[in-house]
């Protein structure tokens, strides 16, 4: 994959050599056999790995090859989910095949993380090295290949905008299969892994921003499709929320906050009264009233578009997956990482036009107008020049609003990549998606590194300020670590990092590295239906009783006794919800693996006593098969009084196969 791709209305994808391949065959009756999906590495989102040799058999199969940092990969799984919706009752399976660009893309947490953040409903199996990938000859993301019942490769498609052609492939290899008899009798049933929204406050946000002026702070709650609003942090991170807008649906509705959508919003800037948003899946810039907190919608058609020039005005132009955005008086610049460009928008008549890029992804230099770029994903000014987090080539770009030039400050290309602090040409950085302004110069969330790294624009040199280069929360010291920082905004010597994989926001100060975990108030996760996907057993409900002590905190202890040879993924998220009727108690998730898992309730009053629903999810493998991974839901509905006399715990216990046992402590 070099970039070197010209735009192509409906065919943007990722190559591996420099030319343009713009692939779309249709192979039934083919000689060619699927290889088999043999990985070391295993599955993900799936109880058991799938075969061809197995359960495959007689089932008409779809193999998508994604690598997650590629926006066109994300372009389609909408698409993917359409035709998985469509074919739902068919022998059809889907199956990702994640063959990672990036290193940090080749671990196996950083693509459940992926998996959920994109609330992908299908298997996905690891590809080890790029094996699969080499094994089907795929030369680009993404590419999806249609087998037949028999095993046979039927169709390949590459590149975005592909979903009638895939309706077509796999309606014809179902009418082939049922013609000569080979089509098993329905779909494959596997148990996908739990979703991530709806198990903390914040579900993997992408981008922040803090104004000062205003004393708030905005975030961009991507995967709760919705903008937390809140009031400055106090010396301890506690702050209070202003508002929400957003109802957590997805959905490009305008209108009172508490009845607008969105659709996995990004970057954020305030402006003229305003709070201007990257809806980032609606193709779509709103504006937030900051009086009201009403929503507008101010430029884009709500479709992808594939216009590299513009020209139009607010709702008839059309835009490409906005990422982030920069002010500077009236005008909006973009990182519009779905066209490979950087757009500016003349408000407030919302006049929206190319600024710079060519649409063909690739790092280019030179004139606005013949430079590239290869998913522009943050934007900031800085003395007079747009800086450019250009995350596909891993680079910090330049733009000279003065004479319209672009300039390469960190990055060297598509393929060159790495953690290396230090001075260009040898400082390397690895897909970072957000860049602020600081002091003489920028600050930058090197993503893939989980880094916080200091860039001097003139000097051309990369400094580490915070983070590990591992992905985690703290580290035994107490020093910070991220996990895929996606965005960050500097006041003063301060800055706020949203802390994407761990769904948090960070404050930091740059000087003593001091920090702490900004506490949203009283926030709490849209209230949606919960859905159960696949084959999923109905959770089992588990009644029980306690006394608790009034006015002081509980502790549940939430004890599993599993089965022989199963034991509690220790890497992957646990989610736990209380609630009294109606009313949220606690919402808290982790990653420990330990038991039992201890959950801290605020002080009691008498008013909570009364009926408590318990649920937890979690994550359980088998032991000596890291690729056979299952979720277990487990509900239980606890008795509560509240009193003087009462106790400050209670243990709720599992068991599989015998009843459950509550003993209180």
């Amino acid at each position: 994959m070099t970039g070197a791709l010209e735009p192509d209305q409906r065919g943007g994808h990722k190559d591996t050599e420099p030319r343009t391949l713009n692939l779309s065959f249709n192979l039934v009756s083919s000689p060619i056999h699927a290889p088999e999906l043999d990985t070391p590495l295993g599955w993900l989102n799936t109880d058991r790995p799938l075969r061809f040799d197995g359960e495959l058999r007689g089932r008409v199969v779809v193999l998508d090859f994604w690598t997650y940092c590629c926006i066109n990969c994300i372009h389609i799984l909408p698409d993917l989910a359409f035709l998985e919706e469509k074919y739902a009752a068919d022998p059809v399976t889907f199956i990702g095949v994640h063959s990672a660009k990036f290193t940090n893309e080749a671990d196996r947490e950083t693509i459940r993380a992926a998996i959920l953040r994109y609330e992908i409903a299908h298997p996905v199996v690891i590809d080890d090295r790029m094996k699969l990938w080499r094994a089907y000859a795929v030369r680009s993301w993404p590419t999806v290949v249609v087998v037949d019942a028999t095993g046979r490769v039927a169709a390949v498609e590459a590149g975005e905008g592909r979903r009638e052609a895939l309706d077509r492939a796999i309606a014809e290899a179902l009418s082939q299969g049922r013609s000569a008899g080979t089509l098993a009798d329905g779909p494959v049933l596997v148990r996908r892994e739990a979703s991530a929204a709806g198990t903390s406050p914040l579900c993997f946000p992408g981008k922040v921003f803090a104004d000062a002026e205003l004393r708030r702070v905005f975030v961009a709650d991507s995967n709760h499709n919705r903008v937390v609003v809140a009031d400055w942090p106090d010396e301890r991170g506690k702050c209070r929320v202003v508002t929400v807008v957003g109802t957590g649906v997805v959905g490009a509705a305008d209108g009172p906050a508490e009845e607008a959508t969105f659709h996995h919003p990004q970057g954020l800037v305030t402006g003229q009264g305003k709070l201007y948003v990257a809806d980032t899946e609606n193709h779509l810039i709103r504006a937030i009233d900051l009086d009201d907190f009403s929503v507008a919608t101010v430029v884009g058609t709500g479709r992808m578009t594939y216009d590299f020039a513009g020209g139009a005005m607010g709702v008839d132009q059309g835009i490409n997956s906005p990422w982030d955005l920069t002010r500077e008086g009236s005008t909006l610049y973009v990182a519009m990482a779905g066209e490979h460009q950087i757009w500016r928008i003349d408000m407030p008549v919302g006049f929206a036009r190319a600024l710079a890029g060519t649409g063909r992804e690739n790092l280019a230099d030179g004139p606005t107008e013949r430079a590239a770029f290869a998913q522009p994903s943050g934007i900031c000014l800085h003395r007079g020049h747009l800086f450019i987090a250009d995350s596909e080539v891993s680079a910090i770009r330049g733009i000279d609003l003065a004479v319209e030039r672009v300039y390469t400050v960190i990055g060297e290309g598509l393929f060159t990549f790495g953690d290396v602090d230090g001075a260009h040409p040898k400082a390397r950085l690895q897909h970072p998606l957000g860049v602020a302004s600081w002091g003489a110069g920028l600050l930058v969330a090197d993503t893939y590194n989980h880094r916080i790294k200091v860039v001097d624009p003139a000097a051309r040199t990369v400094r580490t300020v915070l983070g590990s280069g591992s992905p985690g929360r703290s580290d035994k010291a107490g020093g910070l670590m991220l996990f895929e920082p996606g965005g960050l905004s500097c006041v003063g010597d301060e800055v706020f990092i949203a802390d994407t994989n761990n769904h948090r926001v960070i404050r930091a100060d740059l000087r003593t590295e001091q920090w702490t975990e900004v506490e949203f108030v009283g926030l709490r996760p849209p209230a949606l239906e919960r859905v159960t996907v696949g084959a999923a057993k109905p959770t089992r409900v588990v009644a029980a009783a306690a006394r608790l002590r009034a006015g002081a905190k509980a502790t549940l202890l939430l004890e599993l006794h599993l089965p022989p040879n199963v034991h509690l993924n220790e890497g992957a998220p646990w989610s736990v919800e209380v609630r009294c009727k109606a009313r949220r108690l606690i919402a808290t998730s982790g990653r420990s693996g330990r038991l039992p898992l201890a959950v801290v309730l605020p002080a009691l009053s008498e008013q909570d006593g009364g009926t408590w629903t318990v649920e937890a999810s979690f994550m359980c493998c088998r032991d000596g098969d890291a690729g056979a991974c299952f979720p277990l839901d487990v509900t239980w509905s606890l008795a509560v009084t509240v009193s003087d006399d009462g106790a400050d715990r209670v243990t709720l216990t599992h068991a599989p196969v015998a009843d459950i046992a509550l003993s209180g402590a």
